[in-house]
């Protein structure tokens, strides 16, 4: 199985930024260690601070992936290029957030993602990522 996990602004800085929300371990760290958990997926990973820069990752992976995981950061929440990409392509997407982003402001608690991607994981930390990798595991087997 190919998941390509893509990554929005500042999520370069998981690990330095804001710890009581986003923890004290890096996101890069935590990839690394995901992708030791399971060896039998070739996973791709990508972070910007750039839209553009994300749109043409998810066009770039979305035919050859089996899935998707991204977490856009601010630009889940107002992002129509990246929902745009996201429609556009095969691959099924999971979007995922580190934090419980329907306890924080309010502006975070609406995703212009979600209506494209087949679920959406948020809240349980770093580990939002390997329940999303779960989650497409399951969609692949099930179809």
């Amino acid at each position: 199985m190919k998941i390509s996990i893509i990554n929005g602004p500042n999520l370069n800085l998981v690990g330095k930024r804001e710890p009581e929300i986003y923890g004290t371990q890096s996101l890069e760290n935590y990839l690394q260690l995901l992708a030791t958990a399971y060896p039998d997926v070739q996973f791709t990973f990508f972070q910007s601070n750039v839209e553009g820069e994300i749109v043409d990752e998810i066009h770039r992976v979305g035919f050859d992936s089996d899935g998707i995981i991204i977490n856009a950061g601010a630009y889940t929440h107002y992002s129509l290029a990246i929902a745009d990409a996201l429609s556009a392509v095969a691959a099924p997407a999971i979007e995922v957030h580190i934090s419980n982003v329907h306890a924080r402001e309010e502006v975070r608690r609406h995703s212009e993602l979600a209506p494209v991607c087949v679920g959406v994981i948020a809240g349980f930390g770093l580990d939002s990522y390997r329940l999303a990798v779960e989650a497409l595991d399951a969609i692949q087997k099930n179809g």
